[in-house]
């Protein structure tokens, strides 16, 4: 994968109020309504984000959100986030790290599972877990002000408890709704276009992966989430196509080839039907 189109952060940080950081592996900042991209973001990290005041509302991976004042959104490395509507007090904080980062933590098999359950990423907290999670977070901001040598190995402990404390919530609210079988087929087909959506962009494929006729996912797909398939899949390959165009680290056939398109012109008429500007007018708007 190329990772060039990857949101840098360190970058994005930099002019955010109040932002600290350990290296390229850890990252904490809180910004407002003017701080959010307005364009579809990648990001390489693993991010939580706690609602402060306002909302805000958009889409990760297509699939809609909305994070408000005292509820906590968890993207994965990978994740597609489009903004959509902000509200004008809208604040938050965000605790951003690496995979490094997280693998060095030591975390059990079980915080491995509950990264794995991101059907809903955004998550009503308790009063006490609200509270918990500020009190994490105005610890960690001291500790990376601070000139203490060791600073990293405090932010690791801390992290670990963070996590281990708000894991075991996140999992049971994934876990317990009760789904019907379609709706389980509809998130088996969404996971399987989230793998292989730069390299095949037609049902059938997807049919022929879930074991069934490409008419009958088809109709599933529709009934289920009011969209048919070929538009789930052209969504994703259109959604990624911004995200490459915007990141400004890649031309346009560098994001034809990352999509598997079989030339530049073709991707580039692709482009247009499903947005009404060409890549190139996309990119410089």
């Amino acid at each position: 994968m190329n990772e060039g189109y990857f949101l840098n952060m360190k970058s994005f940080f930099q002019n955010k109020e109040d932002a600290r950081n350990m290296g390229h592996d850890f990252y904490l900042v809180r910004y407002k309504k003017g701080g959010v991209a307005s364009y579809p973001i990648k990001s390489n990290l693993y991010v939580c984000s706690i609602g402060l005041q306002g909302y805000s509302k958009g889409q990760i991976n297509l699939l809609p959100f909305s994070l408000k004042s005292q509820s906590i959104c968890v993207t994965l490395p990978g994740y597609i986030l489009e903004q959509g509507d902000l509200s004008d007090d809208f604040e938050c904080l965000s605790i951003a790290m690496s995979e490094t980062f997280l693998n060095s933590l030591g975390l059990s098999f079980d915080f491995q599972t509950f990264l794995a359950v991101q059907d809903k990423p955004v998550l009503e907290l308790t009063e006490k877990q609200y509270a918990s999670v500020l009190k994490y977070y105005d610890m960690v901001y001291s500790v990376l002000g601070s000139t203490n040598p060791y600073k990293q190995e405090i932010v690791k402990h801390l992290t670990c408890a963070f996590f281990y404390g708000l894991g075991y919530y996140f999992y049971e609210n994934n876990s317990s709704k009760e789904l019907t079988n379609e709706e389980m087929l509809m998130q088996q087909f969404i996971r399987e276009v989230q793998i292989y959506y730069k390299q095949e962009r037609k049902v059938l494929f997807y049919a022929k992966r879930l074991h069934l006729s490409s008419g009958y996912l088809s109709t599933i797909v529709k009934k289920v989430s009011g969209k048919t398939a070929t538009e789930w899949i052209d969504n994703y390959v259109i959604l990624e196509a911004k995200a490459m165009l915007k990141s400004r680290k890649m031309n346009i056939q560098q994001v034809s080839n990352e999509l598997n398109f079989p030339s530049q012109s073709f991707f580039g008429k692709y482009f247009k039907r499903h947005t009404g500007m060409s890549p190139k007018e996309y990119k410089e708007k």
